[in-house]
């Protein structure tokens, strides 16, 4: 990677790429994986979870979004990234279309493409800041649709998906025939009303898979527990996958998820009364730089700045051509770390992270405002 070479060589980096909080994870989640160490409890558990996480999990998410999932409706997985490769995998065969609404996360195109699916971009408006509408699904499907995959609160946007356009979505992919698969990974970093899941809605057990994260809302990435919400047969059929691939998700963590989802929840309210300060110091640096355009993230804790203005015809006119060439510039010169848009879909944009430190967020905006002002604009 080419910021860990320009690490090795000396440079003081301001990294706001990475997409993990800058927490640790709570006490009372720690002790609990150290009691479950000491206890013994270190082999395989059930393919799927182990019983007492499986019923946290539904306790939780009755608690959270008023659903009412049942242990057989629940998959454990290695995070949310896996249950989503697990829904994908067991329910797209050669040649379906999968709609994938636009700035999407990276890895979704290859999961699709992976199970012999094809990736179908569905656009989003920038003015609109960047939320799925109804509409735009409509027009987009066809007699090969067979999922779409929905990611609310976005990575890398960070818009949110009101409840109402959620049901109208959901509403129309049913009567398709047609599956969701809701990404809720950053479903507790919302800045405006309560977290919301599509598994409220009616229907939902029907025709959507709720993919869930402890990793974000509990500061567990490296932990590496996830889970899927659908309809038994569906579960089964996931993990079926699951027992030939990775078999169970971690024994210690699996216990250390019990206390999380049981345990106290202030800790979450705390992470996201941090992260809005750091949203709203990020996107007024950002829109005080002359040539950028910031949308407010609704949610999650990125923004994702459009920075057309200062792309150009590749060196014809001393500008890069396009977000990925500015991004290596803004590292090698700028030395910020940043990621650009074209991962996500969206070429003439960067994503930003604000899970750093306001002193980071400072330099970095600092940073980005002295070398755009350098670098010129169209």
């Amino acid at each position: 990677m080419e910021a860990d070479r320009c690490r090795a060589a000396g440079a003081d980096l301001v990294d706001l790429a990475v997409g993990e909080p800058d927490f640790p994870t709570p006490e009372n989640i720690r002790r609990a994986a150290i009691e479950a160490i000491q206890s013994g409890f270190t082999r395989y558990t059930p393919t799927g979870g182990i019983t007492e996480l499986k019923e946290a999990i539904c306790q939780w998410h009755r608690r959270q979004f008023g659903t009412e999932y049942t242990a057989a409706e629940v998959l454990v997985t290695c995070g949310g990234k896996h249950a989503i490769f697990n829904a994908v995998s067991a329910l797209i065969n050669a040649g379906d279309e999968v709609l994938l609404p636009v700035p999407h996360w990276v890895s979704f195109p290859d999961i699709i493409r992976y199970a012999g699916g094809q990736p179908v971009l569905v656009p989003t408006e920038e003015a609109d800041g960047y939320a799925l509408r109804a509409e735009a699904v409509e027009r987009a499907i066809t007699p090969r649709t067979r999922l779409l995959i929905l990611n609310s609160p976005n990575n890398p946007s960070g818009a949110v998906v009101a409840a109402g356009e959620f049901r109208r979505i959901l509403e129309l992919l049913s009567a398709r025939g047609v599956f969701l698969l809701s990404d809720e990974c950053y479903s507790h970093f919302v800045y405006e009303g309560a977290p919301f899941s599509a598994g409220a809605l009616p229907g939902a057990r029907e025709n959507a898979i709720v993919a869930g994260s402890l990793s974000k809302t509990f500061a567990m990435t490296g932990w590496r527990i996830g889970f899927a919400l659908a309809r038994p047969e569906l579960v089964r059929a996931m993990m079926k996958l699951q027992s030939h691939s990775t078999s169970n998700p971690n024994s210690i963590a699996q216990k250390a998820a019990v206390e999380a989802l049981a345990g106290p929840q202030d800790v979450v309210g705390m992470m996201r009364r941090e992260y809005q300060r750091r949203r709203d110091l990020v996107v007024d640096g950002l829109n005080r730089i002359p040539g950028i355009r910031c949308s407010m993230p609704q949610g999650a804790f990125y923004v994702f700045p459009n920075v057309a203005a200062f792309l150009g015809r590749g060196g014809e006119d001393g500008r890069p051509a396009s977000s990925a060439e500015l991004a290596g510039l803004l590292l090698r010169e700028g030395h910020v770390v940043t990621v650009p848009g074209e991962g996500f879909g969206a070429g003439g944009h960067l994503r930003l992270s604000y899970a750093a430190s306001m002193r980071e967020l400072q330099r970095g905006i600092g940073r980005i405002a002295e070398f755009l002002g350098s670098l010129g604009r169209a």
